[in-house]
């Protein structure tokens, strides 16, 4: 695959020492979070010179990185990156815009939140910025342009002159002079080009754009749909798992994404552990797969929480496409697309948690869904848990690194031991030899279920991350 991300160094590489780059929105201690402002989806664009974030209350804030773009001071600042190889992304604040408002669907008496549920960028074009911005039932194609602010100088009134019975005094003619259209500071301004709505029963937890630049899906619990971007008022139904009675209902639809190269090829997983690899040549409705990943069901370990623990939050292609990142509740696991018979390695999460399943069913937290990122060079992978920490991983073939940060200024602070042999070979797997880490063994008891980190994303060029923690985002760069 021309250096494939996972396979592609013999010697896996030295583990990456994480730092603090930046926060926005830090909280002080005490201070309350309101509902609305908590941070529910979070997105690198493709060049990773922009971050956008959606809320709780239905807006979209964009970043702009600033350290690659600023020239400013010449000659000092080249000696200065000489003298600092190592510069980490800065961003800033760009602007933001209402994308979602509530709504009331007086049909099946049902209160549509405004939340962001997820935010995907599009390809730019001259200048403008493209994105696709969905809350439970409506998507939205946002442009964000900046457009400089004219005024008009030069003018031939002079404020100096007083007006006499409503008439001004003649002016020389020489004094007479052409009105001036002047350009002042560009500001950004975003507009919604297109809606996209009326075509989901249930709640929409996907939206991932093909590689064509035209197209893009949207998934629901039972049906993922295909739209061109030119057009609102129609919808091509590509998945439908939707039993002919409900009471027959097994499993749904828990997360979409298109290949990042074969715009033919996408893959959705489900609520039973399961992923499905789809090939849009086969039909026209793809209810049939062409391959299936799922991982063997051990004999006799079976018990009321498997299914629960089991279903699949979130899936992640990494960038040349030939692997596959899924997140369940328990586990971070790595697959290989041209291999069916099981994860090429497993990652523990929460296996410190398996105790308190029963705890955990009971406050809900059992069903939080955390998102997953891979890096862009495929070699690590990232993940949420509770107590504002998140889990970074290496993925490459004999990789041990393993680390658990903290999103705070000081992402170390918490030491958590990690287990003197934290990765056993995996015998079923054949093509190559699979790692099961053991997992960062925290303290459950300790653990604060109420800071959950589900939302992360890493620069799609750069060993950098933006995670989310209740209102704030957290960058951190290594």
């Amino acid at each position: 695959m021309n250096g494939e991300v996972v396979a592609a160094s013999a010697e896996p590489s030295p583990p990456l020492e994480w730092r603090f780059s930046q926060v926005f929105g830090e909280r002080s201690a005490g201070e309350e979070v309101h509902e609305v402002d908590v941070i529910s989806a979070i997105q690198f664009d493709n060049s990773g010179d922009h971050l956008a974030t959606g809320d709780r209350g239905g807006r979209v804030v964009l970043f702009e990185r600033t350290d690659a773009k600023n020239s400013s001071g010449g000659a000092r600042r080249d000696l200065e990156e000489a003298d600092y190889p190592l510069r980490h992304p800065e961003f800033r604040y760009k602007t933001e815009f209402q994308s979602h408002d509530p709504e009331f669907d007086y049909l099946k008496s049902l209160e549509i939140e405004e939340k962001i549920n997820k935010i995907r960028w599009c390809q730019t074009a001259n200048g403008a910025l493209f994105l696709l911005s969905t809350n439970d039932k409506t998507i939205k194609f946002w442009k964000v342009q900046d457009k400089k602010i004219k005024k008009i100088c030069d003018v031939n009134s002079d404020p100096s002159r007083t007006v006499v019975n409503g008439e001004v005094p003649e002016a020389n003619s020489s004094s007479l002079r052409l009105p001036v259209v002047t350009s002042h500071e560009s500001s950004p301004v975003a507009r919604c080009r297109r809606v996209y709505s009326h075509a989901h029963d249930y709640h929409i937890n996907s939206i991932s754009n093909n590689s064509d630049g035209e197209t893009f899906i949207s998934a629901d619990d039972l049906r993922i749909n295909l739209w061109n971007l030119e057009i609102t008022n129609q919808s091509f139904n590509i998945v439908d798992v939707k039993p002919e009675k409900m009471e027959d209902l097994s499993e749904v639809i828990t997360s979409a994404e298109f290949h990042p190269t074969h715009c033919n090829m996408l893959a959705y997983s489900s609520s039973k552990g399961s992923i499905r690899l789809i090939d849009l040549r086969q039909s026209a409705l793809c209810d049939s797969h062409s391959k299936l990943f799922e991982e063997p069901e051990a004999a006799g370990s079976k018990s009321f929480f498997t299914e629960i623990i089991a279903s699949v939050s979130d899936i992640k292609f990494a960038k040349e496409g030939r692997y596959l990142l899924s997140r369940d509740y328990m586990t971070l696991k790595l697959w290989d697309i041209n291999m069916d018979s099981g994860p090429v390695s497993t990652f523990q999460v929460h296996e410190h948690l398996k105790p308190k399943l029963c705890d955990l069913y009971e406050n809900d937290s059992i069903f939080d869904k955390f998102e997953c990122c891979i890096s862009g060079n495929g070699l690590r992978a990232a993940t949420g848990s509770y107590s504002n920490l998140f889990r970074v991983f290496g993925v490459s073939p004999g990789s041990t690194e393993t680390a658990s940060l903290e999103a705070s200024r000081n992402p170390t602070r918490r030491h958590v031991p990690v287990p003197s042999s934290p990765f056993k070979a995996l015998s079923r797997v054949v093509s190559r030899a699979g790692s099961e880490s053991a997992g960062v063994d925290g303290n459950s008891d300790a653990l604060d279920y109420t800071t959950k980190l589900l939302h992360l994303a890493w620069h799609p060029s750069e060993n950098s991350i933006a995670c989310a923690s209740g209102n704030s985002l957290y960058m951190y760069y290594a």
